[in-house]
């Protein structure tokens, strides 16, 4: 859509839009000719119009909604903090938004969702996603999930095991995923909801092996790759203990990793950005 004298531009309210997508949804539909909404909690500097509102509080949501075309919620926990569960944001916040927009006869709404939810519904976070996804897939509301195979962000981890001077994989090594970069994603989630997919299944351009994606991280720091492979066991024991071992800051989001390591992660492939370039700027 673009805005012309009869047309003005159409508005999307992007909920999450300081965390590492958001702020890339912000930009791609700014760079689209929207008006952006950004729904924060605390004033931030984004090329939008702040709405401040806390989505787990509904009381704080009425009106923000009102005129808007799209609502794009990339809102979730991704470090479990201010004593709230995954079920609080990931599912109850995300319901807020969605009732609001239902209220206010938003035509779409769409939703970051996880690739593969439903070989993981064991864990938290993925149950307080999929619940959401079940409720919006009911909802009167046009919708659309876009459920990605992982972000560049989140493979610093097997940078942070470079540098620490060994990489540690469970198994053969050789399951697969194709991280995408928040540009990438974002851009791929604009298509999508032009197109008014549905659903979308999406990874980046490049597909790794957990091994091969160890060693770029070693050949970003240039130091010789030292791989040790732990039996695939020792994993699945970890996903059934760390629950009773730690406390949910610590085993939220490890068993969700613990869990993505224990299979293959690829999306449709998408974007132009290479992981081997993102681990450069990161050194």
């Amino acid at each position: 859509m673009s805005a012309t004298a009869t047309n003005p531009a159409p508005t999307v309210l992007i909920a999450g839009a300081t965390g590492y997508l958001g702020r890339f949804l912000v930009s791609e539909y700014a760079r689209r000719g929207w008006q952006v909404r950004a729904l924060v909690r605390r004033e931030a500097e984004l090329e939008a119009q702040i709405v401040r509102a806390e989505a787990t509080r509904p009381e704080t949501l009425s009106g923000i909604m009102d005129g808007v075309d799209l609502v794009i919620s990339a809102l979730g926990i991704t470090r479990q903090q201010d004593g709230l569960s995954y079920r609080d944001v990931d599912y109850q916040a995300n319901l807020n938004l969605l009732e609001e927009a239902e209220r206010a006869g938003v035509p779409r709404f769409a939703y970051i969702h996880v690739l593969n939810a439903d070989r993981m519904a064991h864990v938290p976070l993925v149950a307080a996603k999929s619940a959401l996804v079940t409720r919006l897939r009911a909802s009167p509301l046009a919708s659309t999930v876009i459920a990605p195979s992982g972000y560049f962000s989140d493979m610093g981890d097997f940078l942070a095991m470079a540098r620490a001077g060994r990489a540690w994989l469970f198994g053969s090594g050789q399951h697969r995923l194709n991280p995408i970069h928040g540009a990438d994603l974002a851009a791929a989630t604009a298509r999508a909801i032009e197109a008014g997919r549905d659903w979308f299944d999406v990874g980046g351009p490049e597909v790794f092996t957990h091994e091969a994606l160890a060693r770029l991280a070693f050949d970003a720091l240039d130091r010789p790759a030292r791989i040790t492979r732990l039996p695939d066991a020792l994993r699945r024991l970890s996903l059934r203990l760390l629950p009773w071992l730690t406390p949910a800051r610590i085993h939220g989001p490890a068993l969700f990793f613990l869990s993505a390591m224990g299979g293959d992660m690829v999306g449709a492939c998408h974007g132009t950005r290479r992981l081997a370039d993102h681990f450069h700027s990161m050194t």
